[in-house]
């Protein structure tokens, strides 16, 4: 069961694909399953809520049921453990299984490797120490030239070509290039539990697209903590200019984003192959966080509101049907009114596809814990508030903005006279969608990249008309599961 990011779903992918490799079998049913393994997301306390939720029913599932599933089968009783791994799993460690004892096991990231035989020991009634949380940026060298020869100490950055057996069927699956982040930033704490910066090689990257383009995969999504990071630890910082045009030529690759760009980082030359290469959707996510120059150097983040808009007038130029997104904070330590009608400002001039918006809370272990200038949780809910509605009106204008153009759609479901996917400006399950209305049926399916013409909206959601399939996808298996990748 996996909560959060799309670098989980790979992460719970390749725990799938360890556990195959060790005799498990992947059920799609709790109720049948001998354990229960649940991915956690530790990012915000939204986040770390609904992990903790989603642990505690599946104890109580195991509980109710009896758990009395049969050694070396599924579980006919219900699941006989509940397993924590993920990032609210190596966060918190020892404390998180102290608090919720209802979890037969917490499980780090150093315990991936071995996943399936600390299965068998708690199905044997056995309890693995919680492993003790430390700062997992020290576990690599400080210079990142130096970082390839210890990159095996984050997951799946293994020597291994891969481990990846897929869990979700369809067109669109996330690739992940690589994990852990090198900057500072004062509200966040991934890095301390996601390590520094690594990136995989190219070849590594290459192989794992194209073995999920035979798994019937036409998008891919490239997912890390900081995707212009890319090759930095490679001696190339280049390396993401030329991994891009490699991943569009993949054969049966309809279409690849990119997303997690951090504005700072963008040269260029980045913008003009993010932009002008053949097969890449035209789209930039992203990591604003704010728009008042003051509030982002106490984030210790660049740029504001003249900057930023300087970078989408030169990407609109090199693509003028560009989908932006970006998230923001409101109600950072410091930050005054005027800072947030610099922020509303830009927010309507920016012109933006999706803006998440996140209210500030106290994390452990960063910066803005300690600093001066808190403002109480219900002046940060009003201006969350306040903030959350411009959004709402902003993109949709925006997607109103369309209506009468064209857009290129992934579709991923089909049935009868109409079918649902996602448009180039459009990130699947986080950007909204698009209904397309079929002339009959049959006349795309999942999997197609079609051509529709926008005549309405519902929000930021699309209603397309069909107009014509530009790449077929027919015939491809859609994401068999029991097919693992290279170990």
């Amino acid at each position: 069961m996996t909560l959060g990011c799309g670098r989980n779903e790979v992460d719970s992918e390749e725990l799938a694909a360890r556990l195959g490799g060790d005799g498990w079998t992947v059920v799609a049913d709790p109720a049948g399953a001998d354990a229960v393994l649940v991915n956690t997301c530790g990012f915000v306390d939204s986040a770390k809520k609904d992990s903790i939720d989603t642990l505690l029913a599946a104890a109580d599932l195991r509980d109710s049921e009896g758990g009395e599933g049969s050694e070396g089968g599924a579980g006919a009783g219900g699941p006989r453990a509940v397993v924590a791994v993920g990032c609210l799993a190596e966060r918190y460690g020892a404390e998180l299984a102290e608090s919720l004892p209802e979890a037969d096991a917490v499980l780090g990231f150093d315990a991936y490797p071995s996943i399936g035989a600390h299965l068998d020991a708690v199905l044997r009634g056995e309890a693995p120490a919680p492993h003790t949380p430390s700062d997992r940026r020290r576990l690599l060298p400080i210079s990142p030239a130096d970082r390839p020869a210890a990159r095996a100490a984050e997951p799946g950055m293994s020597g291994a070509l891969f481990h990846r057996s897929r869990l979700e069927r369809g067109p669109i699956a996330p690739l992940k290039i690589s994990t852990g982040c090198d900057r500072r930033c004062a509200f966040c704490a991934i890095p301390s539990f996601r390590g520094s910066h690594v990136s995989r090689p190219p070849e590594q990257v290459l192989a794992e697209a194209e073995w999920l383009a035979g798994q019937g995969v036409r998008e891919l999504v490239c997912v890390s903590e900081n995707s212009t990071s890319y090759g930095k630890d490679l001696r190339d910082p280049r390396a993401l200019e030329k991994l891009l045009p490699q991943l569009a030529a993949v054969p049966g690759i309809a279409r690849v984003r990119v997303v997690y760009l951090q504005p700072a980082e963008i040269r260029p030359s980045l913008l003009d192959v993010l932009l002008t290469t053949p097969g890449l959707a035209p789209y930039l996510d992203l990591s604003f966080q704010h728009a008042s120059p003051t509030v982002l150097r106490r984030m210790r983040r660049f740029g504001g509101a003249e900057h930023f808009l300087d970078l989408l007038r030169r990407a609109r130029a090199i693509a003028p049907e560009l989908g932006a997104r970006s998230n923001v904070i409101v109600g950072f330590p410091g930050e005054t009114e005027a800072d947030v009608e610099i922020l509303t400002e830009f927010l309507a001039a920016a012109e933006l596809d999706a803006v998440g918006v996140f209210p500030y809370s106290d994390e452990e272990g960063t910066e803005a814990l300690t600093m001066a200038g808190k403002l109480g949780e219900a002046e940060i809910a009003r201006r969350f508030a306040a903030v959350s509605d411009l959004v709402e009106h902003l993109t949709s204008d925006r997607a109103r903005d369309r209506v009468g153009g064209s857009v290129e759609v992934m579709v991923t479901e089909a049935a009868g006279q109409l079918a649902h996917g996602y448009a180039g400006h459009q990130q699947a399950d986080v950007d909204g969608s698009c209904a397309v209305r079929l002339p009959a049926a049959g006349a795309a399916a999942a999997g197609d990249l079609v051509r529709a013409r926008v005549v309405d909206t519902a929000g930021v959601d699309l209603v397309t008309e069909f107009v014509e399939v530009l790449a077929a996808g027919r015939g491809q298996p859609l994401g068999a599961a029991a097919a693992p990748g290279p170990r």
